[in-house]
């Protein structure tokens, strides 16, 4: 074994499932070989090496972290195309200390950077503020700080950054999460159930969800469990906080991709709908609507 310091680049096909169902086994296959032969050469071109391969994802290392980044900006415009059959994908990259091990990285660099692959939309590059501190300064601005995220067996959280790999500046000004805006007036979280409405304030305490009565939303269904989430207010933002058996889905609007916390937190968007134990897709007795917006409106 040899510890080395190393740029981790994760690489996923989002939907696969649904890709499988609809094309079927053969051309489904097809479609993801011949994508990962096109990112293939994009990481070559950029000193990397591929680590494996996972069905569905790649894990690729490289020497320096501005080398990662430009390679995880071309796997996006590798991936660019036209038609139903056009595959998206989501890529997280970090920098730090890693073990290699028989071809293989392990270490809480590659951890990080699993979670923030699993965290990203379709069609997006997320990496961690640490990593944008070790980038070229100039890559500094192609990059926007948005949310902290906590990784399981860590103490302390990371803070997560949304690269901007397009070069159209009208789509890399797109603000993905509300960021550190300067609010004129206080937000709210509204959370509705069949037809029941509850409001949480910024200034104000956090909320239990679940299926216990002594909750303050009861959400009747046997996909909750009885304490199942906390949703509360942290540094102008809310949170939802999985505490539950069979996990909480979060979909956001406009985003085809669902984020599962098991135990995890995750900064909730302007608006979508959360899962308690199910999918959240799948609008049920299981299901809340949520939408953050200025008190008043």
């Amino acid at each position: 074994m040899e510890t080395a310091q190393r740029a981790v680049l994760f690489l996923d096909v989002t939907d696969s499932t649904r890709i499988y169902e609809s094309l079927g086994d053969a051309r489904a296959l097809a479609l993801i070989n011949e994508l990962f032969g096109r990112l293939d050469k994009v990481v070559a071109r950029h000193g990397g090496s591929v680590v494996k391969k996972l069905g569905d994802g790649m894990v690729c290392a490289f020497p320096d972290p501005g080398s990662a980044f430009h390679a995880a900006c071309d796997m996006q415009m590798a991936a660019q195309g036209s038609g139903p059959e056009r595959l998206t994908i989501r890529v997280g990259f970090t920098f730090g200390p890693v073990v290699l091990s028989g071809g293989d990285v392990f270490g809480d660099t590659v951890n990080v950077c699993a979670r923030l692959v699993a965290l990203a939309n379709a069609e997006q590059v997320l990496t961690t503020q640490q990593t944008v501190e070790a980038l070229p300064e100039a890559l500094h601005s192609r990059c926007r700080q948005m949310f902290p995220i906590r990784v399981r067996g860590r103490h302390e959280e990371i803070i997560a950054s949304n690269v901007l790999w397009r070069s159209d500046p009208d789509l890399t000004e797109i603000n993905y999460i509300r960021g550190n805006i300067t609010r004129e007036r206080e937000m709210v979280l509204k959370l509705a159930h069949q037809g029941e409405m509850r409001v949480l304030r910024s200034g104000g305490p956090g909320m239990r969800i679940g299926r216990d009565k002594d909750n303050d939303l009861v959400i009747e269904s046997h996909f909750a469990s009885r304490v199942h989430a906390r949703v509360f207010a942290r540094e102008g933002h809310f949170v939802l906080a999985d505490q539950s058996s069979n996990g909480t889905y979060l979909l956001a609007d406009g985003n085809s991709a669902e984020i599962l916390l098991r135990r995890e937190e995750a900064v909730l968007g302007d608006r979508g709908w959360i899962g308690l134990g199910n999918s959240a897709a799948r609008h049920g007795d299981h299901t809340l609507r949520f939408r953050v917006e200025p008190e008043g409106d």
